[in-house]
């Protein structure tokens, strides 16, 4: 009597769980689906500088800003203020307060239990900061040039200044956010503390009002914080070059900007990696 072997069944290789970039970038589409979720985070912080570029370049476009040697249309002006704070909003303000609400709700403490690494959470992010970022900066320079006649660059090293300016000032508005997370009790208390600050630095850096036309004391205070070297680096993208001499150094003091903007990126990495916080302040 012959006896038969079953054959034996192949063990399926696990899959191997994806990489931090991977789940970096898996993490970012959740992070935007749940951006446009919150609709009073996608007009105050994605509508917010189209909003105010149409208000004030329709109330104040036929004013110019600086002297004969140098003046230029309002809404021309205006437009690199806008650019620099929808970047600050987008990351700074926006991160600052969705990690804060986050914590509070036991979100943070969820995802530490998960096998969801550190750096992908950070990366999803900053992913979604990128993705806001460019389309609202994107949708901004078109109302700016259709509806009010802003000249755009037409020089590649203009574009090139741009997209360095750009990237550098959302990388240290993102940090900077992260950092910021840590400073409130709660997150109910965390837009009463974050406000005021992104209010105070757009009045004092040359985003509603000319930077050249502020008080000395004002424009060494905007000076030490990075949103007034966004700015004017923003303006020495969409300003004609002999607007260089309405700046309070009298050129656009590219090395200047790169130099704060990193500074503040190194602070905001320090302090982040210090104090960042999986858990509320009383829960352990």
């Amino acid at each position: 009597m012959s006896t038969q072997t079953s054959p034996t069944r192949a063990v399926p290789a696990e899959r191997p769980l994806p990489g931090v970039l991977g789940t970096g970038l898996r993490r970012a589409w959740i992070e935007m689906l749940a951006f446009l979720r919150e609709r009073d985070a996608v007009v105050f912080i994605l509508a917010y500088p189209l909003i105010m570029m149409a208000i004030f370049a329709t109330v104040f476009g036929q004013q110019d800003q600086g002297n004969a040697a140098g003046s230029v249309p309002f809404a021309q002006y205006f437009l690199p203020g806008m650019v620099a704070t929808g970047v600050m909003l987008t990351s700074f303000q926006n991160l600052a307060i969705s990690i804060s609400v986050e914590r509070d709700d036991d979100t943070l403490k969820r995802l530490r239990a998960t096998p969801l690494p550190a750096t992908s959470y950070f990366l999803g992010k900053i992913g979604q900061v990128l993705l806001v970022t460019t389309v609202q900066t994107a949708a901004l320079l078109l109302l700016s040039a259709t509806a009010f006649d802003v000249p755009m660059p037409s020089t590649a090293s203009a574009w090139a200044t741009f997209a360095w300016v750009f990237v550098l000032g959302t990388a240290t508005g993102s940090v900077l956010g992260v950092a910021f997370s840590s400073v409130p009790r709660s997150g109910k208390s965390v837009s009463a503390v974050v406000t005021p600050i992104v209010l105070v630095l757009q009045f004092i850096s040359g985003v509603f009002f000319a930077f050249f036309a502020l008080p000395s004391w004002m424009q060494q205070v905007a000076s030490v914080f990075p949103l007034k070297w966004l700015a004017q680096g923003m303006r020495s993208v969409f300003l004609p070059p002999e607007a260089a001499a309405l700046e309070v150094g009298g050129s656009w003091q590219h090395g200047a900007t790169a130099a704060v903007l990193v500074a503040w990126l190194v602070v905001g990495l320090v302090v982040g990696v210090r104090t960042f916080r999986w858990r509320r302040r009383d829960d352990g």
